[in-house]
């Protein structure tokens, strides 16, 4: 009797088991064929019989779904399925597809960080940081570096509200981005070249590379309190502006670019005097520092104060003769002024007084140019591939009609492919 009642059941729950395995069966061969419309098509159908049905069940329609979903860049989708399958997998004690899954995981956050960054390209700055958000929160220990990259697509995008909120988790974590770099020099060539920290171990048993040596990359908390300290100055909340960059300098008081952040939001505030002790301070800390005396020259440069912006240029060229930037940097602030002249010389009329002042002007102009020529030429000894340099100084000998170094500049181009 009882035996009569249950042997349908047993019939029916056999049936639904074979119908779920024939569907997902199926469906796993579309996806092998590449026909991923008509198997998310299937799979959807199915739907219904595999809900409530064994979690393997419930974890391979999951798991099919996330295959489906990654080769059709539905990338939050796709991890939300695939998580699905996992946590299914783990709550069934079955591990089948987790080694697939952690490996699709990754190709889709490769894909999507792929994706975020032709969308940044386009400008599609809040689909970026949409995307990117995707991978940080597939992992957040392993892909803080995302929520940073987030941050700076809304920042591109003007959405500062969204800016300051990944900022804000990047500075509450202590975040830095600094990462651990390796170098090794060639023994026959003397070049040095990069490594990753695997092979850095291999080679020092070689007798091909020298100098070996490690360095960390420069910290991004102060670029990320600086940003949150300048939202707040864009959002007239000088107040958390200031108290931003004071936390985070009690918590690195060692840090120069902290101090030179919080010199930056004085004077953007108008508090010259504050600015100006903030800027003796950091050369107390660090008087030795080249790149200290550059950004101060950046800052003091944006702020008008040219003579001033050229003697920090001239300090970090003395303490470090090397650095490229340097020279860039006083080129463009001394032939910053050739505008000025240019404009004093247009609005100049005919007659004899105005003929006089304008040849006045024109030695001022080539005097200024003649002023920029050695600083751009040693920038050429320094980095002899700068396009930048050699352009200006082709254009300068050119004004001055200085064939002959003209001539040498358009060849230096040439050579370089322009």
């Amino acid at each position: 009797m009882f035996k009569q009642i249950y042997i349908p059941f047993l019939l029916l729950l056999s049936l639904s088991l074979f119908a779920q395995k024939k569907e997902l069966k199926s469906v796993d061969k579309l996806i092998q064929n590449e026909d991923y419309s008509s198997a998310l098509e299937q799979l959807l159908a199915a739907q219904s019989i595999v809900e409530g049905s064994e979690l393997k069940y419930q974890a391979q329609y999951q798991f099919l779904a996330g295959k489906i979903y990654s080769e059709q860049k539905q990338f939050g989708a796709a991890f939300e399925a695939l998580a699905s399958a996992k946590q299914l997998e783990t709550e069934n004690g079955s591990f089948k597809h987790t080694a697939e899954i952690d490996m699709l995981v990754n190709k889709v956050s490769n894909d999507a960080i792929n994706q975020a960054v032709e969308e940044n390209q386009n400008e599609n700055y809040t689909v970026a940081a949409d995307l990117l958000v995707m991978v940080y929160n597939v992992d957040k220990e392993q892909n803080t570096d995302y929520l940073y990259f987030a941050a700076s697509s809304a920042v591109n995008g003007g959405d500062f509200d969204r800016a300051l909120t990944y900022y804000q988790e990047l500075k509450d974590m202590n975040y830095t981005g600094s990462v651990e770099k390796f170098y090794a020099t060639k023994s026959d060539t003397g070049e040095e070249i990069e490594l990753s920290a695997e092979t850095y171990v291999l080679f020092q048993k070689q007798k091909d590379y020298t100098n070996f040596r490690t360095e960390m990359t420069e910290s991004k908390l102060p670029e990320i309190v600086k940003n949150i300290a300048l939202i707040y100055v864009q959002q007239k909340r000088n107040d958390l502006a200031i108290s931003a960059i004071k936390e985070a300098r009690e918590a690195n008081p060692l840090d120069v670019g902290l101090i030179l952040t919080e010199a930056n939001l004085y004077i953007q505030l108008g508090d010259k005097e504050k600015f100006g002790d903030l800027m003796k301070e950091a050369i107390e800390k660090d008087p030795n520092n080249h790149i200290l005396y550059f950004n101060l020259g950046v800052i003091t440069a944006e702020q008008g104060d040219r003579p001033k912006a050229r003697s920090y240029y001239e300090s970090a060229i003395e303490l470090d003769p090397t650095y490229a930037a340097s020279y860039l940097n006083l080129a463009a602030l001394i032939l910053d002024e050739e505008p000025e002249i240019v404009e004093k010389m247009n609005a100049l009329g005919n007659s004899r007084a105005d003929n006089i002042k304008y040849e006045q002007l024109q030695e001022e102009r080539e005097a200024l140019f003649l002023g920029a020529v050695p600083v751009l030429e040693k920038l050429n000894e320094v980095d002899p591939t700068n396009i930048e340099a050699l352009t200006t100084l082709k254009n300068i000998f050119g004004t001055i009609g200085d064939a002959a170094k003209f001539k040498m500049m358009k060849a230096k181009l040439e050579e370089l492919g322009q």
